[in-house]
């Protein structure tokens, strides 16, 4: 009997290690990849820049040309779209965790499009701009997803009754974006169009800086919260045995990845499917280690910019919002999932 017992112990030491040698490694990979798309992003352009006068640039001993292209111009808009990758993988991996359901992602749910509509009501009905403009998404947002949440209450918030409410709000939502565009000026309608496809034109320090705040902030919390994801994700009655203050948790995780949405729709617009395809990547990436929470993150920073670097260079002559690269990539993903759960007949 010991010596079953020692054999079993020593096969789930070695699988342990095993998966944290995965996770290390897959983290490792992602961060390579984002630190090198990130230089390439910079190189790139009118005017290309060598990879080493990048680096150099970066490190603060570049020449004064290289430092306005590299550091006025380009870096702005890459380490936006990173940290909007970051936002966005982290939320949407938080909602389809702790909902238990990949459909359960912000852009799907209406916690997006509520932000759309807190921004076109500013800019269409008081002609904001700007910071104005980011933080009428961000109450937009909330305003959303607190709506959403008092509708789906029943004694508590079932991960069903809160997805399809917040799809009927979604809709709701996108008729109200699609009146005031019609009721709007033509140039006011094509400025707010192209926010709202999502697009990381524009980007500035001035405006990346309450961005990169917020995250300070949210990430720190975020991580505190996740603390009984675990056991909620067995179900509140489980949850609930284990000591877990069910509906409390809920409440402060669902509050993050609204907030964490919030800040990065206020950065970039509603970029679509990065929400929703970096969660199930990750556990993919990484299995068993539950919700992946980090590889996530990370997944969609590399997919922004990715994305927006192909909508920049690789579609064409044009540069297209990268919400339209990032629909691309999303929607098939969306269609197989959909196909998968009719074929099994689950909900993902």
């Amino acid at each position: 009997m010991s010596t079953a017992l020692s054999e079993d112990i020593a096969v789930l030491a070695r699988a342990r290690r095993t998966g944290l040698g995965r996770q290390i490694g897959v983290t490792l990979a992602l961060v390579v990849g984002i630190l090198g798309m990130l230089v390439l992003s910079l190189s790139k352009g009118d005017f290309a820049i060598p990879f080493t006068d990048v680096i150099r640039t970066l490190l603060g001993s570049g020449d004064a040309g290289n430092h306005f292209i590299v550091i006025e111009l380009r870096l702005p808009r890459a380490i936006t779209g990173l940290c909007v990758g970051l936002a966005l993988g982290l939320a949407g991996a938080l909602f389809q965790s702790l909902l238990r359901n990949p459909l359960a992602s912000p852009d799907m749910i209406g916690v997006t499009q509520g932000a759309g509509v807190g921004a076109v009501v500013a800019a269409v009905g008081f002609g904001v701009s700007g910071f104005a403009l980011s933080a009428s998404a961000l109450f937009g947002a909330l305003a959303t997803s607190t709506l959403i949440y008092l509708l789906a209450w029943r004694r508590g918030v079932a991960g069903y009754r809160l997805i399809l409410i917040g799809i009927g709000v979604a809709g709701a939502s996108a008729s109200v974006i699609s009146y005031l565009l019609t009721s709007s000026e033509v140039t006011v309608a094509q400025e707010a169009l192209v926010w709202l496809t999502g697009s990381l034109n524009g980007s500035s320090l001035e405006a990346f800086y309450p961005l990169l705040i917020a995250l300070l902030v949210l990430f720190p919390l975020t991580m505190i919260a996740v603390r009984p994801l675990s056991a909620l994700q067995m179900g509140d009655d489980t949850a609930a045995g284990l000591g877990v203050p069910v509906e409390r948790s809920r409440r402060f995780l669902l509050l993050c990845a609204v907030g964490l949405t919030g800040v990065a729709v206020a950065a970039a617009g509603p970029v679509s499917f990065v929400a929703f395809v970096c969660g199930p990547v990750a556990r993919q990436l990484v299995p068993g280690k539950g919700a992946a929470l980090v590889q996530a993150s990370l997944i969609g920073a590399l997919l922004m910019l990715v994305a927006d670097f192909a909508a920049q260079h690789l579609l064409w002559s044009t540069q297209f919002p990268v919400g339209v690269v990032t629909s691309l990539i999303g929607a098939p993903y969306l269609l197989y999932l959909l196909a998968r759960a009719n074929r099994i007949g689950k909900g993902g």
